[in-house]
């Protein structure tokens, strides 16, 4: 369902983030986003100059290539245009990437390496979505052995359909359930002679 119809108004500013993934011949995949923010009047004295209605103030792409178990292999970034001319110089530091595992803690963790004044907030947030592109690209090929009982889920608690006390966990997750609904029973161990 759409959204319903807005009050008179006019357009300011369009960000617009593509995500994708790629599944490689050598095993390997690659996950890109691009990042563009376009502003519909022109933007005075920025990138050294007034930034022409249309052209991007913001051009942004990031390429990390993973292998299934999520862990960074290469990291590249390139800043085509951003509204300083030293934009671009921080990309070089997305290299430390590499060897890190995209996971439960990995926003955290990659804080003190890339983020706030150590990187960029347009190529930190297409990180965000790369890493969420990642798992979706490859969740289906990733190997999986049966969830041991107390090992937490990588979905458990991020939305409202993984709470404790949801419906889904229940269904799903038995064991880490937390409401007031009966869990299922679980079978009994076959005996052995």
């Amino acid at each position: 369902m759409p959204l319903p119809p807005a009050a008179a108004r006019k357009i300011m500013h369009t960000r617009v983030i593509d995500c994708r993934g790629y599944e490689r011949e050598d095993g390997l995949w690659d996950i890109e986003g691009h990042l563009t923010d376009v502003k519909p009047y022109t933007w005075k004295k920025r990138v050294g100059r007034d930034l022409p209605a249309g052209e991007p103030a913001h051009d942004m792409w990031l390429r990390v290539t993973i292998d299934a178990d999520m862990v960074i292999h290469e990291a590249i970034a390139v800043t085509d245009a951003g509204p300083f001319s030293p934009c671009g110089d921080i990309t070089p530091k997305f290299s430390a990437l590499v060897g890190k595992r995209i996971g439960r803690g990995w926003t955290k963790e990659l804080r003190g390496v890339l983020g706030g004044a150590n990187g960029c907030t347009h190529q930190w947030e297409l990180l965000g979505r790369v890493a969420t592109v990642a798992f979706q690209s490859i969740n289906r090929f990733r190997p999986r052995g049966p969830r041991k009982p107390g090992d937490i889920p990588f979905h458990f608690n991020t939305c409202h359909m993984y709470t404790p006390d949801s419906d889904e966990t229940l269904r799903r997750w038995p064991d880490l359930y937390t409401g007031t609904k009966p869990k299922p029973a679980q079978p009994e161990p076959e005996a052995h002679d």
